[in-house]
């Protein structure tokens, strides 16, 4: 398998990996499984770890627990702007850039999710190099969030960290910026982010 090919499934693979597990979700995993022998050992070990965990726990209790991570504690967030950015207006301005990617890709962002959650940046990865560029652009909120998943022992460190290892390696600049935002937490301001309207599912955007 090319490096190309390689990096597009490992992309569309750790994405279905990284989100909700509802039926289709799960209903994927047989294909996922067999797409981890054409990876790198390095991308495909952490993946099946994901894979094994949902393959051998109940479909409630994956929900419940992947509420309880994702969606209550604010330091496994997986939207990237938000350990860079916090819930401030500056965050809505690094929104407008990955809007813009999935634009000139033809793509858009499909059940309501910002552009900058990690499974939708994942899918447009596998579809167009500007996904590439948003995660190396990002890569600081990456190594938060592994870092974050890894305190909580979460299986979901692996899938994450999985798409670390697709990524060059981190600058000197990336890690002091992580081990600085790992003491302070995201930005915050008074004035809270406004609503950030995501490109819908219009002609010429597909998922």
């Amino acid at each position: 398998m090319s490096q190309p090919t390689w990096r597009r499934v490992a992309a569309r693979a750790a994405s279905l990996l990284l989100r909700y597990p509802d039926d289709e979700v799960l209903a994927a995993l047989p294909t996922v499984r067999a797409a981890l022998d054409g990876l790198p050992a390095e991308v495909a070990a952490p993946l099946r770890e994901v894979v094994a965990h949902r393959e051998a726990t109940a479909p409630a209790e994956l929900r419940a627990a992947y509420v309880e991570l994702f969606d209550f504690r604010r330091r496994c967030c997986l939207h990237l702007t938000y350990y860079t950015c916090g819930d401030t207006r500056r965050r809505g301005e690094a929104l407008v850039g990955f809007s813009g990617a999935y634009r000139r890709a033809g793509l858009a962002v499909v059940d309501g999710e910002l552009p900058d959650f990690l499974p939708a940046v994942l899918d447009l990865a596998a579809a167009d190099d500007g996904g590439w560029r948003l995660l190396r652009d990002n890569r600081v909120g990456l190594d938060l969030l592994v870092e974050a998943l890894g305190r909580e022992r979460s299986v979901y460190r692996h899938a994450a960290a999985a798409v670390r290892e697709m990524l060059p390696p981190a600058q000197p600049a990336d890690l002091a910026a992580a081990a600085r935002l790992a003491r302070s937490g995201p930005p915050v301001e008074q004035v809270g982010l406004e609503p950030f309207g995501l490109v819908d599912t219009t002609p010429g955007g597909r998922r």
